[in-house]
């Protein structure tokens, strides 16, 4: 394999997996400094993508935080949240499950980029970065412990614990 001069880079944010993650971990990360973090080697990286996937509990909600993440230059994909009957716990729940929406878009992209930055923790995955990863792509998977499935960790070239990078990417309030 060649060694290039120029990575092309492609972000995928699987928002509603980052949130649960994030508020397990007590802090959240600041999609503009998660940008800065995966381009800081700028010579040698060029960002070809960022794409950020949500579910919604209307077509009104997170629009201030929608329009900022379309402004920082993501493709922002959303789903409305549906709402299902959990047998366990005997309550309601809300789900919007953008797995596939995130696949289709890694696919379709392909061409396009070198590198992925998977931020999930979500099983269901491993098959797509398998296949990825044979058309000789390199895939860094973003997760935190307790909430990263052993099957993706294991199909991924570099796993990142977002605890390691808080320094660089946690979000202040202003």
């Amino acid at each position: 394999m060649s060694i290039r001069s120029l990575d092309r880079l492609s972000i995928f944010v699987d928002g509603n997996n980052m949130f649960y993650a994030q508020q397990k971990n007590g802090w959240f990360f600041d999609p503009k400094r998660v940008l800065e973090y995966f381009l800081r080697d700028s010579n040698h990286v060029t960002l070809v993508n960022a794409f950020w996937y949500t579910g919604l509990k209307d077509p009104q909600d997170q629009r201030g935080f929608r329009d900022a993440l379309i402004s920082l230059g993501y493709t922002v994909r959303t789903k409305i949240l549906k709402e299902y009957y959990d047998d366990n716990s005997g309550r309601y729940s809300q789900k919007a499950n953008l797995d596939i929406e995130i696949v289709v878009d890694m696919f379709n992209t392909v061409d396009q980029y070198d590198r992925v930055v998977l931020f999930s923790g979500d099983g269901d995955f491993e098959r797509a970065i398998e296949l990825l990863r044979s058309k000789n792509t390199h895939i860094t998977v973003v997760s935190t412990e307790g909430m990263i499935a052993r099957e993706l960790r294991n199909a991924t070239d570099r796993y990142i614990d977002l605890n390691d990078v808080k320094a660089q990417i946690e979000k202040y309030d202003s």
